[in-house]
């Protein structure tokens, strides 16, 4: 009895924490998604330039007037002045470089989108918590550390949970396809969902497992910085895929 009250527990714990973690790769997804970081330094080194140049510009006017005004006999000291032009045109140097490094990044992102035009269509998988259901089904596999009790936990984008399931898996890598229902058997649209995966390590230890999602490509997109794989609903940056097919 006691046995089974044990395993019973461990399920539930396995659960919770695979869902946690599911939960968690959905809101640092949300996350990414409310910040465009790309625009945002744009404008920003666009606003500091701005800005520079009119107090630049208000500093010259201040210092020709108090030159026009000195007192011939009692001079104004210039060294302050100059250390002070010499401060602004290195502030205004280091803003000019913020800014061409950032079109040189919005260069190589246009082009990784320009290549990744050519994946469409394409089977691929990578290392992700970004689950691609598409056409009622999506696929991913896992390695277990050693046979036992697996738990799976699905979420939405918002972190409620779809689908739960545990199984038992042998040592080494296994494949888990969901087949597009929640956990009351009804059929869910396809889109991006978050997965996770928690087993038990050789010590006896609660841990993670790696997922590796397949799905097929549908549009390359740039969000936050990062050129993305679509994959239907799923985001997945380009630079994670592994091989393709077809």
């Amino acid at each position: 009895m006691s046995g089974s009250v044990t395993s019973t527990t461990d399920q539930s714990s396995l659960l919770s924490q695979a869902l946690t973690a599911a939960r968690s790769s959905a809101s640092s997804a949300q996350s990414a998604a409310d910040n465009s970081g790309s625009s945002t330094a744009s404008s920003t080194a666009s606003a500091a330039l701005s800005s520079m140049a009119g107090n630049f510009n208000q500093f010259l006017t201040l210092l020709t007037a108090q030159l026009q005004h000195q007192d011939p006999t009692n001079p104004t000291d210039s060294s302050n002045f100059t250390a002070q032009v010499a401060q602004f045109a290195g502030v205004q140097q280091q803003v000019q470089s913020n800014t061409t490094l950032s079109s040189l990044l919005s260069a190589t992102q246009e082009s990784q989108l320009a290549s990744g035009a050519n994946l469409i269509g394409k089977t691929t998988s990578a290392v992700s918590a970004s689950l691609p259901l598409q056409n009622g089904k999506a696929d991913l596999s896992y390695t277990a550390p050693q046979a036992g009790e697996v738990a799976i936990a699905v979420t939405n984008s918002a972190g409620q949970l779809v689908r739960s399931e545990t199984v038992q898996a042998s040592a080494g890598q296994q494949s888990w396809q969901w087949d597009g229902k929640d956990d009351s058997g009804n059929t869910v649209a396809d889109g991006g969902y978050y997965v996770a995966v928690q087993g038990m390590s050789s010590n006896g230890d609660s841990v993670a497992l790696p997922t590796t999602v397949t799905g097929t490509i549908t549009g390359v997109s740039r969000s936050s910085g990062t050129v993305n794989a679509q994959m239907g609903g799923a985001s997945i940056a380009l630079n994670t895929l592994n091989a393709l097919q077809g």
